[in-house]
């Protein structure tokens, strides 16, 4: 099950995709399918299947987005959180062999096509919250457990 939560940058990101769907994709093809259905014979008309099926995907990526912007939570810095791992922080941890790993700990919807964040609810992210500077943790993997030390935690990325 995914957590709710989301930054107010990733919140904005998700609501102009589904303005740029509805507003722009969507007309573009919604205007090719009643071209190519102009045309005549459909059932061989590639133009109309391609826009047609191209239709229906933006069309359930809009009712995806419109639900999931109803169900999330925008969590906002808050000067209390310095010091500490929560939401919307960037951690720089360290493993007993020196081997330094830095994400930014954010909602399931904010992790895609992107290396430095992780989803809140990944176990990393899980076992380093509420920790501070020099904290040890433990993270369960299916190759067994990893001691990790918090060495830096940052909020630069995420005030507004």
């Amino acid at each position: 099950m995914k957590t709710n939560l989301i930054s107010r940058s990733g919140y904005l990101q998700l609501q102009q995709e589904l303005d740029h769907l509805w507003r722009v994709e969507r007309r573009e093809t919604t205007e090719k399918v009643a071209w190519a259905a102009s045309l005549g014979d459909r059932s061989e008309n590639a133009d109309y299947k391609y826009n047609k099926q191209k239709l229906r995907q933006i069309d359930k990526r809009i009712r995806f987005l419109r639900k999931r912007l109803e169900q999330l939570k925008i969590v906002d810095y808050s000067p209390q959180q310095d010091g500490k791992v929560f939401f919307g922080a960037t951690v720089t941890v360290e493993d007993e062999h020196g081997e330094q790993r830095t994400f930014t700990i954010a909602g399931p919807d904010e992790i895609y096509q992107r290396n430095d964040v992780i989803s809140i609810d990944a176990p990393m992210a899980r076992a380093a919250l509420g920790k501070q500077l020099d904290d040890e943790f433990t993270v369960v993997t299916p190759t067994g457990s990893k001691l990790w030390i918090v060495t830096k935690i940052d909020y630069i990325l995420t005030r507004s």
